[in-house]
C-alpha cells in the first residue's frame, strides 16, 4: 500500500535535515534539498520496514493541514513536501 508521508526540511548552516513528524524517530540530511528529499524516502522505507518487521503497523499520515493546526513546529522558512512510500505490510505471524 502506498502512502504520503509529510516531511518537514530545515535549511542548517552547511546542509538541510529533513523528518517526518507522522514518523517519529526517523531523520535525514544532504547537501541539497533534493538530496535530503532522497535520503528521507530511503530513511523512511528503511524505517518503516523495521517497525512491521518487529510485529509493529506503519504510522498513518495525518497530513499538513493536523500539524498546521497542533503544533509551531514547522515555521515559515521551513520547506513542507510529502513523499508517496510503498508501506509493507504487517505479515501475520
Amino acid at each position: 500500500m502506498k502512502q504520503s508521508y509529510l516531511v518537514i526540511i530545515e535549511k542548517g548552516g552547511n546542509n538541510y535535515s529533513a523528518f517526518s513528524p507522522d514518523v517519529p524517530g526517523c531523520a535525514s540530511t544532504g547537501k541539497t534539498v533534493e538530496e535530503t528529499l532522497e535520503n528521507m524516502r530511503e530513511a523512511l522505507e528503511f524505517h518503516l520496514e523495521g517497525i512491521v518487521e518487529s510485529g509493529g503497523e506503519a504510522p498513518t499520515p495525518k497530513g499538513l493541514s493536523y500539524y498546521l493546526e497542533q503544533t509551531e513546529d514547522i515555521s515559515e522558512e521551513d520547506i513542507i513536501a510529502h513523499l508517496t512510500i510503498e508501506t509493507p505490510e504487517m505479515v501475520a505471524a
